[in-house]
């Protein structure tokens, strides 16, 4: 499976998962709306990058983390039905405008919210992180056992290269990947059988 048919997986997760939409999510501090207003807005901000990558205006993804954390407080305030609509609506926006992308475009370079440059090819994997390990933290049900393997094993190297804080632990893949994540998790050991000790939320 490739990641644009992650965000599709992902995205069709996290839409049921939108069903429900009271109560606190399972990331600390955040509400089910914060999560499903972070995600649209974070579709939008792809959307950003896509027109970068067509286009050659540079269109940043927000315009500062600030702003960006604004958003989504005054977007969780929406009603749950306008939240669902507005999800709909940005992962729509998103694949259509992906989904012009000549292959020449697909290799223009962007930069990403924490100011590193990539290729445009890269915005399908952003995006697949997005909605897959947030399906999870929308708690409705779905955990990181429920996400494709080679998902998985993608995100765990992903990571891994990312942060600098993460020792060598084993596990079953979905609970290490879900402690790389900085996500609740059992059975991760470290190489010398001690139980790992939690990691931050990472993404």
């Amino acid at each position: 499976m490739n990641s644009a048919q992650w965000v599709v997986e992902g995205t069709a997760l996290c839409r049921r998962a939108l069903v429900d939409l009271d109560g606190p999510s399972l990331l600390p501090g955040w509400t089910r709306r914060q999560v499903a207003a972070h995600l649209s807005l974070n579709a939008e901000a792809l959307s950003n990058l896509v027109h970068w990558a067509r286009t050659g205006e540079e269109r940043p993804m927000y315009s500062s983390a600030d702003q960006r954390g604004k958003d989504i407080e005054v977007g969780a305030l929406r009603p749950p039905g306008d939240l669902r609509a507005w999800f709909d609506e940005s992962a729509t926006n998103l694949s259509k405008a992906m989904d012009e992308l000549t292959a020449e475009q697909w290799q223009a370079p962007v930069r990403t919210a924490q100011g590193r440059q990539v290729p445009a090819t890269e915005i399908v994997w952003m995006r697949s992180r997005e909605v897959m390990i947030h399906a999870v933290d929308l708690g409705a049900g779905v955990t990181f056992a429920d996400l494709p393997t080679d998902f998985l094993q993608a995100l765990s190297r992903d990571i891994r290269n990312k942060r600098g804080d993460a020792p060598e632990v084993r596990g079953p893949l979905p609970e290490t990947t879900a402690y790389l994540a900085g996500r609740q998790y059992t059975n991760v050991h470290t190489l010398d059988g001690a139980p790992a000790q939690p990691l931050g939320p990472w993404l």
